[in-house]
C-alpha cells in the first residue's frame, strides 16, 4: 500500500510518501501528487516513511521537481532513508536534487 499525507507548514507544502512506490502504485500515486501540489511554489517531499522505491517511483518524484522547476517554484528531498537513499545515491539524485536531513531543514531551506 501507498499513500500520501499532505500538510502545510510555515508556507511550505509538506508531503509524506507513506509505503512502497513502485511501478503498481506510480501511475495513481503520480496523479494524486501533481494534483495536490499544485500551484505550490515550495514543496517538501518527505521520505522518511518511504519503505522502497523502483525507477517508475523515482520517476514520479522527477516529474514534480521538472513541473516545479518549470512553474518557478523549488522541490526538497527531505529524510531519504534505507533502501529509497541507495537510489538516490546509485542515481546520483542526492547531487542532482535538493535534498535535506530533516524535514525542518527542508523547510528552512524553502524559506530561506
Amino acid at each position: 500500500m501507498f499513500r500520501w499525507v499532505v500538510e502545510t507548514r510555515e508556507g511550505v507544502v509538506v508531503v509524506e510518501a507513506h509505503g512502497k512506490l513502485d511501478a503498481l502504485r506510480a501511475p495513481d500515486a503520480k496523479a494524486e501528487l501533481h494534483e495536490r501540489t499544485a500551484g505550490a511554489r515550495a514543496v517538501v517531499v518527505d521520505l522518511a516513511k518511504l519503505e522502497l522505491i523502483d525507477s517508475s517511483g523515482v520517476g514520479v518524484f522527477i516529474s514534480l521537481f521538472k513541473r516545479a522547476r518549470g512553474e518557478g517554484g523549488r522541490v526538497v528531498f527531505a529524510a531519504i532513508a534505507g533502501q529509497p537513499r541507495e537510489i538516490f545515491r546509485l542515481l546520483r539524485l542526492d547531487q542532482s536534487l535538493d535534498t535535506a536531513a530533516t524535514v525542518a531543514d527542508a523547510v528552512a531551506q524553502l524559506r530561506g
